[in-house]
């Protein structure tokens, strides 16, 4: 048999992106606009996942309030395309942009805010921070208050929508396994040992946060130019339940984990939607028996082996599954 190498996976990784890139201009006459809705809305949390995962997987802490980031994102956006730029065709990609560097700024701030301490005080901090953006955001009257904001033109695609997931898997990945994910690994194993091994934590720490703020900001873009409506309750403290239960079902540490854990936590909620509102009570109690039966996920620490670069690989190769480099 012959191995399995790095640039072969590169190989393959390409040849996925282009069949992906076709479908996704076809989509509309392959499939009807229900699975497209679907389709998107499953690569939109496969963006919130690996956001989160790299903050609450690969750095170790514990954030509960991205559905800030995601709610700057997709208010910031909305404003742009409804308001201000013009009906041109950078118009998407500058708002989408423009809503990922807020996010990313206030991800910054609350990164500074709280990286001064240890422990579970991000988990406090985020949460706070979460529903300051969530009653901010009620309290403006210009952006439709708790009304909501209308308007919002549908320019979230198939490709758009496939390009934005490619990206952020792509910048999440080679992040984990250059210099500074290293830093930020070593934080997740002991921060203590990092820091005397000359590892500034707090850089690596801030660094990881702000384009994990970034990317979930992207993600809110894509929701609100796909569903044309959103409200503040739309990110309240339930969204970022969902997002953590995503990680935490594919597993932390793990793109694969990423990537698994939103696709079938989308399809659950499609299967469990006639339940009505009794759905929003099983997907919380995935969590709790996750923690309990499963800490780790379905991928936990682990990844495709063509995902990790030649030089992480252990000496003796195995196809399939690989535990990723710490």
């Amino acid at each position: 048999m012959p191995k399995f190498s790095f640039k072969t996976g590169r190989t393959i990784l390409l040849a996925l992106l282009g069949v992906g890139f076709i479908i996704s201009f076809f989509a509309p006459s392959l499939m009807d606009e229900y699975i497209q809705l679907i389709v998107m809305y499953t690569l939109i949390n496969v963006i919130l996942s690996a956001s989160l995962n790299l903050v609450n997987g690969y750095m170790g802490e514990f954030s509960v309030g991205h559905a800030g980031f995601m709610a700057i994102g997709a208010y910031t956006s909305a404003v742009l395309t409804a308001n201000a730029l013009p009906h041109a065709f950078y118009s998407f990609p500058v708002a989408v942009v423009a809503g990922g560097f807020f996010a990313a700024l206030a991800g910054a701030a609350v990164g500074f805010a709280s990286f001064k301490t240890r422990g579970d005080y991000l988990a406090i901090v985020t949460l706070a921070f979460g529903m300051i953006v969530k009653s901010a955001i009620e309290n403006i009257d210009s952006i439709g208050g708790p009304r909501g904001f209308l308007g919002i033109p549908k320019l979230s695609t198939m490709p758009w929508v496939f390009f934005w997931t490619i990206l952020t898997l792509w910048v999440i990945r080679n992040f984990v396994y250059s210099a500074h994910g290293r830093s930020v690994t070593a934080i997740r194993e002991d921060e203590i040992a990092a820091e005397l091994s000359g590892v500034n934590t707090r850089k690596a720490k801030m660094l990881a946060f702000t384009i994990s703020a970034f990317f979930t900001g992207v993600g809110g873009a894509l929701f609100a130019h796909l569903l044309q409506f959103i409200t503040p309750r739309s990110f309240d403290i339930l969204k970022s339940t969902d997002i953590l239960v995503m990680v935490y079902l594919g597993g932390v540490s793990s793109i694969l984990g990423s990537v698994a854990g939103a696709v079938v936590f989308t399809a659950l909620t499609e299967i469990l939607r006639p339940l009505g509102v009794w759905r929003m009570v099983f997907m919380p109690l995935i969590l709790v028996l996750l923690m309990l039966f499963r800490r780790r996920g379905l991928f936990g620490m682990k990844e495709l082996s063509w995902l990790v670069p030649k030089r992480d690989l252990p000496s003796k190769r195995v196809r399939g599954v690989k535990h990723a480099a710490s």
